[in-house]
């Protein structure tokens, strides 16, 4: 992946015996074009993602697998899994799928609209400004999908509660306490893998970008 580094360029050229005639405008280059293709590569692991989520939910959806666990764990409390049960149960997995698959279609646009913007743009000043804005963006869509996992996961809590109340179960002290921490767990724990993942992912290239941003912005002001 391609890096520009101003400090290590300004360092490696003063150790050379004869200096390379670079001016401002070259270096501002480079650093445009090592920006952009950051942006772009965002933007193809976005498009990757969602074809991703695109796919799984295409395949759970005609395997009609994808509540199996839910209702043995369902089960265990004593909720009787009925035909309208089960039909209600896989009406609020597609939804949810469809507002996830929605999402990350809409940041996908956004990532474009940001890209194709910063790759078109000029002026040192405006694409300092698209630069940001494309960074506000990425950490929008790190924190919706964050956000989606902690819904997704009331809305089920809330389901069950509502079925339970429908079919008169009264769970005991010890199997409430459970399935509430077990839910709080599986929320926990795909929160943490989700911030991993970003963290990762993401958080190499925004880093690099940053860098990138704050030394075109040196530039900005020396001028």
């Amino acid at each position: 992946m391609p890096e520009f580094d101003l400090d290590n360029f300004k360092k490696t050229w003063q150790q050379e015996p004869v200096q390379p005639k670079y001016n401002t405008s070259e270096i501002e280059s480079m650093l445009n074009k090592s920006s952009r293709n950051y942006v772009k590569y965002i933007l193809w692991i976005s498009l990757v993602e969602f074809i991703l989520i695109l796919g799984a939910n295409l395949y759970y959806t005609f395997l009609g697998e994808d509540t199996t666990d839910l209702m043995s764990v369902l089960g265990k409390l004593g909720i009787d899994n009925s035909a309208y049960f089960e039909n209600t149960l896989a009406q609020l997995y597609f939804i949810l799928k469809m507002v996830s698959l929605a999402m990350t279609g809409a940041f996908v646009y956004l990532f474009y609209q940001n890209y194709r913007k910063i790759n078109i743009e000029s002026n040192l000043k405006k694409l300092i400004l698209q630069i940001i804005k494309f960074k506000k963006t990425v950490q929008l869509f790190i924190l919706a999908n964050i956000a989606l996992v902690v819904l997704f996961t009331l809305i089920l809590g809330i389901f069950t509660f509502s079925v339970l109340a429908q079919q008169n179960i009264e769970l005991t002290n010890p199997t409430l306490i459970g399935f509430i921490a077990g839910l709080i767990l599986t929320m926990g724990i795909s929160v943490l893998m989700i911030w991993i993942y970003y963290r990762i992912v993401y958080g190499f290239i925004l880093r690099r970008l940053g860098k990138n941003l704050e030394q075109l912005q040196n530039i900005e002001e020396g001028n």
